[in-house]
């Protein structure tokens, strides 16, 4: 008997979207239509989260506060979020379409972990607006997970629980510690570990690496265990209990699991 009976993965940077860049840029130009700039670097802080506690998490950055209060006079309130969160979700809804490859390899994993009978659960930091424009491109390229469970489905979202929990319900699968969680960012990972998971963190296919496969390939193999490496660290600091490069090395990581 399978020691797992359910895996629950993430989105962007996970299974679609080498490199988690189409949340990225349009962080950027939201800001933007607000008269601020706000860096690549500031919009992949905060990656994972559900979009408008994202957003407030930049409005909180130091540089990113003092801007709006040199504009606006005041540092930036959760009204100001929802005014930014309102431009955000339409400018993603816009482009993530065009962003929804996926990895290379997700596809074989999937097929290989269900045909050991595992379910094979979701969730996201997007809304369910901006999922329903991923999920017919996913589909086309034969990925239709079990479930899926979106930042705005429930009350609250990463990095507590309630996400995972609705995925027990969804995938009838338990206890938590039968369910392997599979993130490229810390919120991700968090959710994960707050839910009692076994955790899988990513560290070359997701947000910290922010490279499309082309790009790590024409780097060396040092410039490479530097991304691995800080990826790692990050990963491992919000929680996981292990860290692969991407989900194609899921299947060996499992059968490695099932044998302990």
């Amino acid at each position: 008997m399978m020691k797992f009976k359910a895996v629950v993965f993430d989105w962007a940077g996970t299974m679609i979207d080498f490199g988690s860049f189409a949340p990225m840029g349009v962080f950027v130009k939201a800001f933007e239509t607000f008269g601020i700039e706000a860096t690549i670097e500031q919009a992949r802080a905060p990656m994972g989260k559900p979009k408008w506690n994202h957003i407030r998490a930049m409005m909180d950055d130091p540089d990113i506060s003092a801007q709006w209060f040199a504009k606006y006079g005041q540092t930036p309130t959760d009204r100001d979020v929802d005014k930014v969160y309102e431009v955000f979700v339409p400018m993603n809804e816009d482009v993530v379409a065009d962003f929804s490859d996926l990895v290379p390899g997700a596809l074989e994993t999937v097929t290989s972990l269900r045909s050991k009978g595992l379910k094979i659960g979701s969730t996201t930091g997007y809304t369910r607006s901006i999922m329903e424009r991923v999920l017919p491109k996913a589909a086309e390229q034969g990925y239709v997970p079990d479930n899926l469970i979106c930042a705005d489905d429930l009350p609250e979202g990463r990095p507590g629980p309630l996400g995972m929990y609705q995925c027990f319900v969804d995938l009838v699968a338990y206890p938590p510690s039968a369910v392997i969680k599979v993130d490229d960012t810390e919120p991700g990972i968090a959710e994960g570990v707050a839910a009692g998971c076994v955790t899988v963190g990513l560290a070359l296919s997701g947000n910290y690496a922010g490279k499309t496969p082309d790009e790590l390939a024409a780097l060396s193999d040092a410039e490479v265990d530097a991304i691995r490496k800080m990826a790692t660290e990050h990963l491992k600091a919000a929680g996981a209990d292990h860290v692969i490069d991407t989900v194609a090395d899921l299947p060996a990581l499992i059968e490695t699991l099932e044998r302990e």
